[in-house]
């Protein structure tokens, strides 16, 4: 028997979503034994248990393939972008997504070889880790998600010679923070890979919220941002208080103006599959540069929204800032609420899949393998996508038979 072979698919992956997945997401891999270990790769991806690392892949398809399967991933020059694109291209076909939403990969380390590692402060975690911090951006609706470009946030300490040439770290990858790189991700899809135009949602609490806005208004991508209670906003004229002036200060001191327009909202939690309400209001602002010479307000008219997560508070638990003027509120809300399930099918799909257990140094090896995790992933989700469609049309099937005949 082949090694091509000895993979046996899980029962909730159909033989038939791989074979429209893998021929379009390969295709782009100029040399067909190349395109071969690639589909060996994604196969072990989604039928191996426990940690992926090279040998237990090798070990589920014949242990003779262990050398070949790492040739191709850490030193191979296949190029990402081309993948990347077939699959994001797929699944906007086949999912529909609302939104973009930019997700924080964080993948802590022991040591301090692997590319990218460094001890550095996680925001979100809210302490120094040793890791490697990583971005990716997800093409995400209701039914599902998939992540569909990645991004290594390298530390400064990266970028000297030594351990650029150590890692293959190419000369115009320079250091970035997180935020940076997701910006990049999205200039890169919007600008080259021909999807729909769909909302980026992000979270930039800690970063600058005034620089990200900005490069995406610029970019002419819609966005909703998640952010810090201390950014400063302007109201517009009409909004100002009676007593005059430009009235500019935080968003948690804008508690009146968006009180005016509250209203309850219902949409689904995916990390608790119920349906909820959080009263949310809106208001028309300017964002204030935080810092700078001479800290001014942007011209660019922006709806902040204010969520009322705690009804013990007298303020917003969360609160958002987007240039969808011209969207309900509830929509602009329930699509901030798609990091959710982001957030869910990162732990359950896409850690499965390995995202966390390259153990190479590499920098093309890391993002060959994080590209071979986005094949997997978006093959499982199509395949949950098909799966939740055949139970609608059975529950459809089932109430018109139930339907009495005249």
């Amino acid at each position: 028997m082949s090694v091509e072979h000895r993979h046996s698919m899980p029962d909730d992956i159909p033989e038939g979503i791989l074979s429209e997945v893998l021929p379009g997401a390969l295709e782009s891999i100029p040399r067909s034994d190349q395109r071969r270990r690639g589909e060996l790769y994604v196969r072990g991806l989604l039928t191996v248990a426990g940690k992926k690392t090279m040998r237990a892949l090798a070990n589920g398809a014949g242990n003779s393939v262990e050398q070949s399967l790492y040739q191709f991933i850490t030193k191979s020059t296949w190029r990402n972008g081309p993948v990347r694109r077939a699959m994001a291209r797929l699944v906007t076909q086949r999912l529909s997504p609302r939104a973009w939403v930019v997700h924080p990969l964080v993948i802590t380390k022991v040591g301090k070889h692997s590319v990218g590692v460094e001890r550095q402060w996680v925001p979100h975690i809210g302490r120094v880790v040793n890791c490697q911090q990583a971005t990716g951006v997800w093409l995400v609706s209701e039914q599902g998600s998939c992540p569909v470009d990645w991004r290594l946030a390298l530390p400064e300490c990266w970028t000297d010679d030594e351990r650029r040439e150590r890692a293959s770290i190419p000369e115009h990858v320079a250091s970035c923070p997180p935020e940076r790189c997701a910006i990049g991700s999205v200039e890169r899809m919007a600008s080259g890979w021909g999807l729909p135009d769909r909302p980026v949602v992000m979270d930039v609490r800690d970063g600058d919220a005034y620089a990200v806005s900005a490069e995406l208004a610029d970019l002419q991508v819609p966005f909703v941002l998640r952010v810090d209670p201390a950014t400063r906003f302007a109201l517009p004229a009409p909004l100002r208080p009676s007593s005059g002036g430009d009235h500019a200060g935080p968003a948690d001191a804008l508690t009146a103006a968006l009180g005016r327009n509250c209203l309850p909202v219902e949409w689904y939690d995916h990390t608790t599959d119920t349906v909820r309400a959080t009263s949310v209001g809106a208001a028309r602002v300017r964002l204030h540069r935080r810092s700078g010479p001479s800290p001014r307000a942007d011209r660019r008219e922006l709806v902040l929204l204010g969520a009322w997560t705690d009804r013990s508070r007298r303020v917003p638990g969360e609160y958002w800032l987007s240039n969808l003027s011209g969207a309900q509120l509830g929509t602009v809300y329930r699509t901030a609420m798609l990091t959710r399930r982001v957030a869910r099918d990162q732990e359950e799909v896409t850690d499965e899949l390995g995202a966390r257990d390259f153990e190479g140094r590499s920098f093309r090896g890391w993002h060959h393998h994080m590209t071979m995790v986005t094949v997997a992933h978006a093959a499982r989700a199509l395949a949950r996508s098909a799966e939740a469609a055949e139970a609608r049309a059975a529950v459809r099937d089932r109430r018109l038979k139930a339907v009495p005949v005249a």
